[in-house]
């Protein structure tokens, strides 16, 4: 005869069996077969910005790489701090990402007093790209070159203003880094962005502009703007004719707005290498380097090491930067 207590006990043994292995599932880390359903990469600008535009074009190239869609959702406010804190917050899977930047993983360090978030405690997978930024002048400024302007700069100390797009970002930083490495005075004057700061460079309210690629090439080419130099070490492919203000006397001079994808601390190393692998092979994309391109951006890529070192240089050489400009956190 059949033993219903020890059938039911069976029964029962096997659901829970298989409940614990669900639960197990949907509560473990996703690894080797990860990504297994959506993933989020999250944008600490507002849309269109140029970090969403990069973050759009990377994220279609994983979405066929990896089979899974990675959608983006702009988080803006408080100089990146919002959307970086939730990421932050969320779950060490694998399936909330940042697109991070030198105010969220660096500068906002050292602006902000209160961080709703430890930019220390982020998982690097991997650079993705940077936009190089112009040093922009005005052709009415008595100057057509960069050592001209140094010269013009060190015979008339606090006479030349260079605008950039905001106290504490990268455009303001380039500008110190100038300032020390050249020896001369320069005052900086902050704009919200190039669509305030273009229209007070051509009218002659201030001397200089430090511009991303993107939106102070084309007032080159029309001949209504003087690029004076590249503030990245290298010649960007996007304007190969321009001279960076490295090789015109200024060795080690290198700084540019970079973008670079990050997890919460804790996601497992598998699926971090698994999407650095990922990262890199869309890169050498010649298609995701075109699109990367129309947003002025250049592609970096590199192992999750070379990320960490990367991060590691740059934020005492921030600090340093925004201890010479006074900058006390807010």
């Amino acid at each position: 005869t059949l033993d219903r207590s020890s059938a039911a006990s069976d029964v029962y043994k096997r659901q829970a069996l298989a409940f614990t292995a669900q639960a197990g599932a949907q509560s473990a880390p996703a690894t080797t077969d990860w990504p297994q359903h959506p993933v989020r990469i999250v944008v600490p600008f507002q849309a269109g910005s140029a970090t969403d535009l990069i973050s759009r074009q990377l994220g279609a190239a994983l979405s066929t790489e990896l089979g899974q869609p990675f959608v983006v959702e702009a988080r803006p406010g408080a100089a990146a701090a919002i959307g970086s804190a939730s990421v932050a917050r969320s779950a060490p899977d694998g399936y909330t990402l940042l697109m991070g930047g030198p105010a969220a993983i660096v500068t906002n360090r050292f602006l902000q007093k209160r961080l709703a978030y430890d930019p220390d405690a982020f998982a690097l997978v991997s650079m993705v790209a940077y936009t190089p930024n112009i040093l922009l002048a005005n052709p009415q400024q008595p100057f057509k070159t960069l050592p001209e302007m140094v010269a013009y700069a060190r015979a008339n100390p606090g006479k030349l203003t260079y605008a950039s797009f905001g106290t504490g970002t990268t455009s303001h930083m380039a500008g110190e880094m100038l300032k020390s490495v050249a020896g001369i005075d320069i005052l900086h004057v902050p704009y919200k962005g190039a669509g305030e700061a273009i229209p007070a460079l051509l009218s002659g309210q201030v001397s200089m502009y430090f511009d991303t690629i993107m939106t102070g090439l084309p007032q080159v080419k029309s001949g209504a703007l003087l690029a004076l130099g590249m503030s990245n070490s290298q010649r960007s492919a996007l304007a190969p004719d321009i001279p960076t203000i490295a090789e015109q006397g200024y060795a080690g001079y290198d700084i540019a707005p970079w973008y670079g994808l990050v997890a919460p601390e804790g996601t497992p190393a598998p699926v971090l290498d698994k999407l650095n692998r990922a990262v890199n092979k869309v890169l050498a994309d010649p298609v995701l380097r075109g699109k990367l391109a129309e947003a002025g951006a250049e592609p970096r890529g590199g192992s999750r090491e070379e990320f960490a070192a990367f991060i590691k240089a740059e934020i005492p050489r921030t600090k340093q930067l925004i201890d010479q400009a006074g900058i006390t956190p807010q």
